[in-house]
């Protein structure tokens, strides 16, 4: 097994300047810049036959073992997604939801969608306060925040149609590791330290498992063990997703939610279905891109984005240059600007799918780029559609060695989604429902605005930005990855396919790069440190108004090469996470 090791929170290094970037040019202006052979900046993890990267050791780990067992991408999928839901209670989960996109080595693509509903008493001003107000508490900490999970459903339905192994083979390693304990590692000492403290200590069934008797959060190196979660997990693994949505599992979450004014009820839960889907695709540059089609906005938007910058020559620009980082987040704003508006459930809005991802559409908007001059978010509207028509979170990448590859990000939306177990199932609850406009005009967690499409409906699915995705070139799959962090996800996981396809670097050069972000409201160029100083002085005499904040992303990524090799990257900006092979 080769594997990929952690550093915590790493320093960057100032990279523009200092990748290859093939066929960069400097400026007209300038003496030209000569590229000679340039050894990588960063080295990806090698794999003779398959691989995984995900934000857990532990679960990396145990996706690697049912490949070599024999198990196919969608099976170690699976069983990383269990796994992640006892060693990462951050954002792993079976009370929460997602999306998966994979591709068989055949070259069928589709995605599964077992994104949360909105339970059938869910009503358009539930998350109002009495002088009529967005209240984010009830959409956030209260019962009422908590859509019906799609994850049990969604990993049944993957494994059913595309899995070749049981589905207790594949529950079993998460079972073993909640029954007998876990090592807490930084990550989750860190998160419950600070995060379990604001969601998790006010509810008694959270805080009995994940908070000492003195009251304090389990620490690193400490054994955590979840009896509850092994319990449920063995119902699972014995009856099936009926033990979740019909079963003993369902009968803990309802009356869980009877006890403290909820609203989902068991007639809710046995109604849930994920739903296989269509992948919203485009063509950027000869490369095929796949990802996520609604409720999720990412594809959709990651293809608008990427058919507005196939107008600008970037890599002519070069990686880290104000006029690549201008173009990009220009691009952006208009992206996000129509994703306030058009996007939603296509099962209850129509969602101008076409009409988005219209490369005629994205020339318009390209043309109304101004690479000197920023135009402010509050002059750019969603675009005019008529003529062009024919949402904490974690992901996880799976390349077998048949050439299977699969994409995940599925999430409990903020870290321990809602901080309520259902009754003694051991199982988190997600927070789901403040994807949704709550009030159409009022930001979310994520400081994103929704409308109309995205209100709250009964049965319906909120609005998403997670973005499996994975890349095509010349038929074969060529990159997998993904990324949480809300909002962010769309521009981080834009930033991978630029990075590898305009600037050419490798997938760990690509993970490691500095990343930027816009996205229309508000009005704020968000960057990481790592770029040149005079380019953010640049940026800002073009009008952006740029703040350098907190690192974005945690991508896990693996690219398998044309040598029949599998190169795959985590995050640094992770802690524990791990991309590993045989």
């Amino acid at each position: 097994m080769m594997i990929q090791g952690k550093r915590r929170h790493l320093s960057w290094p100032l990279f523009a300047g200092l990748l290859l970037l093939q066929g960069a040019v400097a400026a007209p202006t300038a003496a030209p810049v000569s590229y000679g052979v340039v050894a990588d900046t960063f080295h990806p993890v090698k794999a003779q036959h398959g691989m995984v990267s995900s934000v857990d050791a532990t679960a990396t780990r145990v996706g690697v073992k049912i490949l070599e067992q024999g198990g196919n991408a969608v099976d170690a999928a699976i069983a990383v997604g269990y796994a992640l839901a006892v060693t990462h209670p951050q954002a792993g989960n079976l009370g929460g939801g997602g999306f998966m996109l994979l591709r068989t080595a055949s070259g069928h693509t589709t995605a599964i969608d077992f994104r949360e509903m909105a339970p059938g008493h869910a009503s358009r001003n539930m998350f109002l306060d009495e002088n009529g107000k967005a209240d984010s508490k009830k959409s956030l900490v209260s019962h009422l925040a908590s859509g019906v999970p799609g994850t049990v459903a969604g990993f049944a339905l993957a494994g059913k149609e595309y899995g070749t192994l049981p589905l207790r083979t594949l529950i079993q390693p998460a079972l073993e590791l909640a029954r007998d304990g876990i090592v807490v590692n930084d990550a989750l000492a860190d998160d419950l330290n600070v995060y379990g403290r604001e969601v998790l200590v006010n509810q008694p069934n959270s805080k009995a498992i994940f908070f000492k008797a003195d009251g304090t959060p389990y620490q690193k190196g400490e054994k955590l063990v979840q009896r509850n979660l092994a319990h449920s997990l063995e119902l699972i693994a014995q009856q099936g997703p009926d033990a979740f949505y019909k079963g003993a599992i369902a009968e803990q979450i309802a009356a869980e939610m009877a006890q403290h004014q909820g609203i989902m009820d068991k007639a809710d839960l046995a109604a849930y279905r994920a739903i296989e889907r269509k992948p919203v695709s485009g063509s950027y540059r000869g490369y095929q891109v796949f990802s996520m089609p609604p409720p999720s906005s990412g594809g959709v938007h990651i293809i608008e984005i990427l058919n507005i910058l196939e107008n600008a020559d970037l890599a002519k620009m070069g990686f880290g240059s104000a006029n690549a980082m201008q173009m990009m987040a220009e691009a952006e704003k208009y992206a996000y600007a129509d994703r306030s508006e058009y996007l939603g459930d296509p099962d209850f809005v129509k969602v101008p799918v076409a009409a988005l991802t219209s490369k005629a559409y994205a020339k318009t908007l390209a043309e109304e780029i101004d690479l000197n001059k920023a135009r402010p978010s509050a002059e750019i509207k969603p675009g005019q559609l008529a003529p062009y028509e024919s949402n904490q979170t974690t992901h996880f990448s799976v390349v077998d060695k048949q050439g299977n590859a699969v994409a995940v990000t599925y999430t409990l939306n903020t870290y321990f989604g809602s901080g309520i177990v259902a009754g003694n199932s051991g199982i988190l609850l997600n927070n789901e429902m403040d994807d949704f406009a709550t009030q159409p005009g009022v930001p979310n967690v994520y400081g994103l605005l929704g409308g109309e499409a995205n209100s709250v409906q009964p049965a319906k699915r909120p609005l998403s930005s997670m973005s499996p995705t994975i890349v095509v070139k010349d038929g074969k799959t060529w990159l997998v990855t993904g990324s949480p962090g809300g909002s962010r996800i769309i521009t981080t996981v834009l930033q991978m396919l630029v990075n590898t396809i305009d600037f050419g670097m490798n997938v760990a050069e690509a993970t490691n790069a500095p990343r930027f972000h816009h996205q229309w409201m508000p009005d704020q160029l968000r960057v990481e440190k790592g770029f040149s100083p005079d380019t953010l002085q640049l940026l800002g005499k073009k009008g952006q108004h740029v703040a350098v904040l907190p690192t974005m992303g945690s991508t896990q990524s693996i690219m398998p090469g044309s040598d029949g090799i599998r190169y795959g990257a985590s995050d640094p900006r992770s802690v524990d996470d791990l991309t590993a092979g045989y």
